[in-house]
């Protein structure tokens, strides 16, 4: 298939790259650069062997600019990563959070079916269950209030999606309701690459450790859970990316909606994250106990076995992997990708 991959300079979008390419698809990409850089897409072009990617700086609320990316090229389907994601920012601008999330999501999807491209993958997230009801969480627990308008974007579109492909079942529409995606490439020349003061912990740690930051803060320390510290379901980015190669797979197969957790089914907590980076890596990272952030949950990690049953998919790498390969892109690029 040749896919649409929008915001695929970002941190998932590029991994994803790479393994579309693995498996025989080709690529053309959409990104406003808002929050990624082009130097990845260099890198992911070289490392997969080819000259280049075909790379469009478009918005995705730019209705004239998808339709020339569409009139050049014949589209199979859209994996859609581009998005704002910072769950903070999200809060203080919601406004921006809904027309860019929203708004341009219902531009792209009319573009696309006024090209008869109608089959998507749509990178939703475990924050649509809100405080889930049960864990380990199965796509069967319901949908919970979002303690952000973040989450609320992901709920919603996830809602615009099935209502569209109800009207329409010509529509195949794939969510994948990503858990915490850290890690980087092997080979350490792609990996996250956070603007400003990082929202997630596995790139705080990372800048912690080669020295750009002082200390990593712990947001409590008194959850009732084995250390106290939050536990979260960590799956590494090239798990992550492959779940979307074998989401292709089911589109292939007229899926109609297939919601599916991405995430490994082990919850690792705060410190298990701090202790296994120094472990591996032989790398101190100094920590402080903070005050509890707000919104935050105990506990939250997924039974994946749906995935693995009806997509044949299921996480190969485990939290030394994580950690060794986030050190790896890290300490190869102390500051990142180079300015654009």
């Amino acid at each position: 298939m040749n896919i649409l991959v929008t915001g695929g300079a970002g941190f998932i979008g590029s991994h994803t790259l790479i393994e579309l390419y693995k498996a025989g698809h080709t690529a053309v990409v959409v990104d406003n650069l808002s929050n990624s850089n082009p130097v990845a897409l260099q890198r992911v072009a070289e490392i997969i062997g080819i000259p280049e990617i075909p790379f469009y700086k478009v918005d995705i609320r730019d209705r004239e600019g998808l339709e020339g990316v569409f009139a050049k090229h014949k589209l199979d389907a859209c994996i859609h990563f581009a998005g704002l994601k910072a769950v903070g920012e999200s809060v203080e601008k919601p406004w921006e959070y809904y027309e860019n999330n929203i708004g341009g999501t219902l531009t792209l999807v009319d573009v696309m079916r006024r090209h008869g491209c109608k089959n998507i993958i749509f990178s939703s997230s475990a924050t649509v269950y809100g405080d889930p009801v049960e864990i380990p969480i199965t796509e069967n627990c319901p949908k919970g209030q979002c303690t952000n308008p973040y989450g609320w974007t992901k709920s919603m579109l996830e809602q615009v999606l099935m209502d569209i492909q109800k009207a329409d079942p010509e529509w195949n529409v794939v969510l994948l309701r990503y858990f915490n995606p850290v890690g980087a490439h092997q080979s350490g020349r792609i990996g996250e690459n956070p603007n400003g003061i990082p929202n997630n912990l596995m790139p705080y740690i990372t800048q912690v450790a080669v020295g750009k930051r002082k200390e990593l803060g712990v947001f409590g320390n008194d959850y009732p859970t084995p250390d106290g510290t939050g536990v979260r379901d960590y799956i590494h980015v090239v798990d992550l990316a492959n779940a979307h190669v074998c989401a292709l797979q089911a589109i292939g197969r007229h899926c109609g909606i297939g919601i599916y957790n991405v995430g490994t089914g082990h919850g690792y907590s705060v410190l298990d994250m701090v202790k296994a980076f120094i472990r591996v890596n032989g790398v101190d990272v100094p920590y402080s106990i903070k005050p509890r952030r707000a919104g935050d949950i105990a506990t939250c990690y997924c039974n994946p076995s749906k995935a693995k049953a009806e997509l044949g998919w299921e996480a190969k790498y485990g939290i030394d992997d994580m950690v060794r390969d986030s050190w790896h892109w890290q300490s190869q690029n102390p500051d990142g990708y180079p300015e654009k």
